[in-house]
């Protein structure tokens, strides 16, 4: 009998991506990953994009986001339930993804998702804003804060310059956890007792907010001259966050189009809406913010080619680093096309192959 023996996939767990972002530093995180993000964008037309599968429950939602340039597939799994804390002390939001080789379908990495989707979710946010905000932004409104909220201070803070976060969450519990989180970081923490109180006077506002409900966080007689908005929690089909007056007092920028008509508050206006898609800023081939004044909304919902940056961040670092595991996913056949070598008896009377006569022979 033939031995086998197995291909080793690179994976990477949830402490090991802990690990990484400890010893590398959660700035250097952030950076990095908006650095790939960024890169990645500007080659756009390279992907092969399509919107994500998405499965509904009254509960929530569970999505695949796949996509491939020419050297890697990617995908993502990823789940969305608001009930989660409440009803079984679950993260809202929990996920994995792949790396594979487009050459020969090998899966090259498997990994966590769940810490990474934040950094990469925070660091989107920011490569919008630095083409989108003014300049000299220096505070920022946080209107939900729950699990994403710390990266989201953080990589402004660290990418961006902000200075001071206003906070507000429904949950008093929440602010609280987030006031904590950040009060060793050099942020001015500012917590707020309505929404309204929160984004006045401020120069960026995100909104990160969990319902899966059709919400209305930012109402127009909120939003100032000038404010860019990064509508972060509107991501699924009957999930919104903003008043479509809000939209429509703004220029609106968005990933992937097709995937924020159905997902982003996007989906509460016509189909004819002007959008601009953010790769189309980044390369210079679309203006952005356009004077001081304006108001900007980056209308985002996460895009599969983010995770793919994410994914190939995680896993140069982990090389880097020297992180991560082995898992035998793949068997490594001495005759590939023998896998019932794997499960062939140890023990078993040998019948010889009888051969049939050559009836066509003359």
């Amino acid at each position: 009998m033939t031995t086998t023996s197995l291909v080793s996939t690179p994976f990477l767990s949830a402490h090991d991506v802990a690990t990484i972002v400890q010893r590398k530093g959660l700035d250097a995180c952030l950076r990095g990953m908006a650095d790939a993000i960024q890169a990645d964008f500007l080659r756009w037309e390279a992907f092969d994009k399509c919107a994500r599968v998405a499965s509904h429950s009254t509960d929530g939602v569970i999505e695949l986001m796949p996509i491939a340039d020419d050297l890697s597939y990617a995908f993502k799994y990823v789940n969305g339930h608001p009930k989660n804390n409440a009803l079984h002390g679950l993260p809202t939001v929990m996920a994995f993804g792949v790396l594979a080789s487009v050459a020969t379908g090998v899966p090259e990495l498997l990994s966590e998702l769940t810490l990474t989707t934040a950094i990469r979710t925070a660091a989107t946010s920011v490569v919008a804003a630095r083409a989108l905000a003014r300049p000299n932004s220096r505070s920022m409104a946080l209107i939900g804060n729950g699990a994403q909220s710390e990266f989201q201070a953080l990589a402004f803070h660290h990418l961006m310059g902000i200075e001071e976060v206003r906070l507000f969450d429904t949950d008093p519990l929440a602010t609280a956890k987030l006031a904590d989180n950040l009060r060793t970081t050099g942020l001015r923490v500012v917590i707020c007792t309505s929404t309204a109180q929160a984004v006045r006077g401020a120069d960026i506002v995100t909104t990160v907010t969990a319902d899966k409900t059709n919400a209305t966080i930012l109402t127009p007689e909120m939003i100032e001259p000038g404010m860019h908005i990064n509508g972060v929690g509107g991501d699924c089909p009957g999930k919104t966050e903003l008043h479509p007056d809000v939209l429509r007092a703004a220029s609106v920028f968005v990933e992937y189009e097709p995937q924020t008509r159905i997902e982003g508050d996007l989906q509460q206006l016509p189909a004819d809406f002007a959008v601009t898609e953010l790769w189309q800023v980044l390369s210079g081939t679309a203006v952005g913010r356009s004077s001081a004044a304006q108001i900007t909304v980056f209308d985002s919902v996460g895009f599969a080619m983010e995770d793919y940056s994410a994914l190939r961040f995680m896993r140069d670092t982990a090389l880097e680093l020297g992180l991560g595991q082995r898992l035998a996913l793949i068997p490594d056949l001495a005759d590939p096309k023998d896998l019932y070598s794997l499960v062939r008896p140890t023990a078993s009377r040998f019948v010889a192959p009888v051969s049939l006569p050559d009836t066509q022979a003359a």
